[in-house]
């Protein structure tokens, strides 16, 4: 099963919304016979590739795999009627699938057709690399990774507003590979104005996700780097009623697609004549982009729409570079504002941490505690 796992991972970022999915098939002895993995999306699942790869040798054979094979017609016909076809002796699933199609239904029809069936072997670890998946179906959702780089004082970004650079090379090399897996890359206006960013994987990863700006008032510019190439990677701006006509029916002529959605009390701002505003509804925002089968979405700041998440408890997973660097100045920018917590939290806000070094960056990745 650890193998099967491993052989999932090498779908990310091709296979979404599917979940990434591994399998292997040993014989009576546990010695290997073939493997699989879920490819890309629309292309066959794990079982599958593993099955074509044994041919007759499958017969008998017992067959590991991470997730419940699917019992219905999809993109895919029925891996459960495949495994049964196979004369698959024995099948060990890591976990079931919440999918509702599924749920439950490929078990039960491998059993009905006389094939034993184990589950839970190492579930947890099963659960942690689908996450995004089950939280898209169970929550309709996507998966918040919220990404920063700041100083050794904890700033984004000076008092002037410069941030360029605060990380490395190295650790912007890996932001770019980061975004390559997105279905979505979000910031809010604040950014988009300061940084003018392109928000495009540099190279080009198996995704090219939707840029995303939060802006309540239609404020992006038309000759914006996002506006300017939204021929060639789709834009979207999230915005309010109380957004200007025109602005949005610029945006609009420009090849932006404008969305319009309820407004909820301001966040915190850092000053300025917009801080009162009103606020897109971010869990409705984060609905919509469910509805469109947004597995991974990737928050790139600034420090207001990261505070409104944060808030909202809507944070998945962080990808936080701390460069060995100090800005300092009461007016620099923090990473999440917010109205935030009222004390510390007595457990760390993350699990299944990672720190690594990347030359003298300090890269910190983990799960935000439930």
């Amino acid at each position: 099963m650890l193998r099967a796992i491993e052989l999932a991972r090498r779908g990310e970022g091709a296979v979404e919304p599917n979940p990434m999915v591994g399998a292997v098939l040993v014989d009576a002895d546990l010695r290997y016979i073939a493997e699989g993995w879920h490819q890309r999306f629309g292309g066959p699942h794990a079982e599958i590739h593993a099955l074509a790869c044994a041919g007759e040798r499958a017969r008998g054979a017992t067959l590991f795999v991470t997730l419940e094979p699917c019992a219905h017609h999809g993109k895919t016909p029925p891996c459960a009627d495949a495994v049964i076809q196979a004369g698959v002796a024995r099948v060990v699933v890591g976990s079931l699938d919440p999918f509702p199609q599924v749920d439950g239904r490929g078990i039960a029809k491998l059993r009905a057709a006389g094939i034993p069936v184990e589950t839970g072997l190492l579930d947890d670890e099963v659960q942690r690399l689908n996450a995004p998946f089950r939280k898209l179906v169970q929550t309709g959702l996507p998966w918040v990774h919220a990404k920063w780089a700041m100083t050794l004082d904890g700033r984004i970004a000076s008092r002037t507003g410069e941030s360029k650079w605060i990380s490395n090379p190295k650790s912007r090399k890996l932001t770019h590979a980061l975004r390559g897996r997105m279905d979505g890359i979000l910031v809010g206006i604040g950014t988009a104005l300061a940084d003018d960013p392109l928000l495009t994987a540099r190279p080009p990863g198996p995704r090219t996700a939707l840029r995303i700006v939060v802006d309540s008032l239609a404020r992006l510019p038309v000759d914006s780097q996002l506006v300017r190439t939204a021929c060639e990677s789709p834009v979207l701006v999230a915005t309010t009623i109380n957004a200007p006509a025109d602005r949005r029916s610029a945006l609009e002529q420009a090849g932006v697609e404008v969305l319009t959605l309820q407004a909820t009390k301001p966040f915190h701002q850092v000053g300025g004549p917009f801080a009162t505003s009103p606020q897109v509804d971010l869990r409705e925002l984060l609905l919509e982009l469910g509805r469109r089968r947004l597995t991974n979405l990737f928050c790139e700041g600034g420090g207001s729409l990261l505070g409104g998440l944060h808030d909202a408890n809507l944070l998945d997973e962080l990808h936080v570079f701390v460069a060995p660097k100090l800005l300092g100045g009461a007016g620099a920018l923090s990473p999440i504002l917010g109205t935030g917590r009222s004390a510390p939290p007595v457990h760390s806000s993350l699990i299944d941490l990672k720190i690594e070094s990347l030359d003298q960056d300090v890269y910190i990745h983990g799960r935000v505690r439930p």
